[in-house]
């Protein structure tokens, strides 16, 4: 959710907010789902969403929106036409058909990958990593890992919530430009 400032710096971001609903204790008890279903529903609240990210992003030069599966899907689209980008699906292992180059991260319990089309990218290309939601930053580092092992630049990494709390750990190093989008 964002913070005062950034609520008074953009009348949109409470009516976004509002249309976020919270189901308390799932998928188990102690999680305060962050359900983007009720955002859909509300075509305004969606609208501004989008356009926020689009007047965010539109003119930095970006060539490669990255999705990150599956809720970076819903949101990833609409930005990168509007900013004349193409859409990179950053996908769980074997969900992408052909050659994948893929990144592995760590969960709470265990290990997970990340991949990607081999050749989806390019060297020297500028990128947009999106999510819906950040918490630990894991599948987001390794978005940007992955990316960067074939030389794309990774702008910064957008999402519409970040868990209040949690304290994301999203840079491995310390150049990267990362700002997420909180609503």
């Amino acid at each position: 959710m964002a913070s005062q400032d950034e609520q008074q710096q953009d009348p949109r971001i409470p009516k976004i907010s509002s249309a976020i609903r919270v189901i308390p204790n799932f998928p188990k008890p102690g999680i305060m789902f962050q359900d983007i279903t009720t955002l859909f529903l509300d075509t305004k609240a969606f609208s501004d969403t989008i356009d926020m990210f689009v007047e965010r992003y539109k003119g930095k030069n970006i060539s490669v929106v990255a999705g990150i599966e599956a809720r970076g899907f819903i949101f990833g689209p609409p930005i990168a036409l509007a900013i004349g980008a193409k859409f990179v699906p950053m996908r769980k292992p074997n969900k992408l058909p052909g050659e994948v180059i893929s990144e592995e991260y760590s969960l709470e319990y265990g290990k997970d990958k990340m991949e990607m089309h081999v050749g989806a990218v390019q060297a020297g290309e500028r990128a947009l990593i999106i999510d819906d939601l950040v918490a630990t930053g894991g599948t987001l580092s390794a978005a940007i890992r992955l990316l960067e092992r074939v030389g794309v630049h990774v702008v910064e990494c957008a999402c519409v919530i970040e868990l209040s709390g949690l304290k994301p750990m999203l840079m491995s190093r310390d150049h990267y430009p990362l700002s997420e989008r909180h609503v």
